[in-house]
């Protein structure tokens, strides 16, 4: 084991081992059912500690490994160096230039909060607890993609630490190269320690769910898929099959039913919106209607997920298109009155803004999407090994002639095979990271996929 003992000196923050008090908290993922033992974490304070955490990890041969809020672990991390950057959460709003500074360890809560003081908001994910960065890194596909595009299309600026362990400016001028696989190529290029980027005049919008209870699902699912082909370009919308459990900290109208959710924003006056979201309001009885003009800084109430960490199993794959047969297999499989192991099954459709890549490109991955698939696994750790994976592998099979070639990193969750991390971008975007990979981390000091 490396003598920390001079990190320890030269950095500001905490520099654990195993055994050290506060070691498990600093290393703890937001899945629970992911338990990080690494050799060394550092809780950067600064970004002077990740420049020391980097030399260190290089001249120990050390991997390593960052994280934020947690939410992208999905293996458990059990060697080398892990950077946690929590503490990294300075925060600037300039309403002048509508530019956001925003420190790696935030989510987009406190950012979302900030913006809205001066009628800003950011394209943001669609949960408010969830790593900006992290978010940023793979694209981000949030509750107004259809009319703003991805997360990553609205950064400016990167400040990253490179490999040799140089804090340099990413941008559309300085390393241009770099800044663009920074847009959507996730991991494997340095360690980002902050991250510009621009807001757009947004103070309402016309937002929320439309809740159907069990006997309605599948018709009210049929609607949706339907309305997609004449909906507005500037609505977003998804929907979601959730089985809630029978538990008492779920609030009773929910308790303990098959729902069915459809999501639903726009950018625009709520007359407007209001009209936009009429067919889905009659495609059948609703059950809870909590569609309204609302601020913009509560945009998190749209998919209104979870706040808290849980033990959990995801699993992720963009579509190439949705239609009326596509509902017809996936009710097969997760309708009300089946038996299916997920607490959520969940499709956004998207857009043309998605699709259309930012001047000098980006390496974001699944533009060509016209949706995505998310599964969320029952929390029970004793079904994670068999169970959940073997009905989420029937449900993608069935859905493989409506599953897109190339996916998002993002909706990943991990990779199991060297096909499922080259599949997370189109090959012409893969081969170029490669490179770029190569370019600015030569002895692949930041561990990143499967290869």
């Amino acid at each position: 084991m490396a003598d920390v003992s001079n990190l320890r000196a030269r950095v500001a923050g905490p520099v654990l081992v195993q055994g050290d008090d506060g070691y498990p908290e600093e290393s703890l993922a937001w899945m629970r059912n992911f338990v990080h033992t690494p050799d060394v974490v550092v809780g950067a304070a600064t970004s002077a500690d990740v420049v020391e955490a980097v030399k260190f990890a290089a001249a120990n041969g050390l991997a390593v490994r960052i994280q934020g809020s947690g939410h992208g672990s999905h293996v458990a991390i059990t060697d080398g160096v892990l950077i946690t950057t929590t503490r990294l959460d300075a925060l600037e709003i300039d309403p002048a230039t509508r530019i956001a500074t925003i420190g790696a360890g935030l989510t987009w809560d406190p950012v979302i909060a900030a913006a809205g003081e001066h009628r800003l908001a950011p394209i943001a994910g669609a949960s408010g607890t969830v790593g900006a960065v992290g978010f940023l890194l793979g694209g981000g596909m949030g509750p107004l993609v259809n009319r703003y595009g991805f997360g990553s299309d609205w950064v400016r600026e990167f400040e990253v630490v490179l490999a040799d362990g140089e804090l340099v400016t990413a941008s559309a001028i300085d390393h241009p190269d770099l800044f663009w696989a920074l847009r959507g190529g996730k991991g494997g290029l340095g360690v980002v320690t902050s991250v510009k980027v621009e807001l757009v005049p947004l103070a309402t919008l016309y937002g929320g769910s439309l809740t159907f209870d069990a006997e309605n699902i599948e018709t009210a699912l049929r609607a949706w898929v339907a309305y997609l082909a004449t909906a507005d370009p500037g609505v977003t919308t998804s929907s979601a099959i959730l089985r809630m459990p029978d538990l008492p900290f779920i609030p009773e109208p929910i308790r303990g039913r098959t729902l069915l959710s459809v999501r639903f924003a726009y950018a625009g006056d709520s007359a407007t919106g209001e009209a936009f979201a009429a067919p889905l309001r009659a495609a059948a009885p609703v059950y809870i209607d909590a569609l309204a003009e609302i601020p913009a800084s509560a945009i998190g109430t749209v998919h209104s997920d979870p706040p808290d960490p849980t033990v959990g199993w995801v699993s992720g794959r963009m579509l190439s298109n949705l239609d009326d047969d596509f509902v017809t297999t996936l009710l097969g499989f997760a309708g009300a009155g089946k038996p299916f192991p997920f607490v959520a099954v969940e499709i956004r459709a998207f857009g043309n803004a998605q699709a259309t890549d930012v001047a000098g490109g980006s390496a974001v991955g699944g533009r060509g999407a016209k949706g995505s698939l998310n599964l969320v696994g029952v929390p029970n750790p004793e079904l994670f090994a068999t169970v959940i994976p073997g009905a989420a592998a029937a449900l993608l099979g069935a859905l493989a002639p409506w599953t897109s070639a190339e996916n998002n990193v993002n909706f990943a969750s991990g990779f199991a095979t060297v096909e499922e991390y080259h599949g997370a971008w189109s090959p012409t975007i893969f081969d170029r990271l490669t490179e770029v990979k190569k370019k600015y981390d030569p002895n692949s000091l930041f561990v990143y996929g499967v290869h």
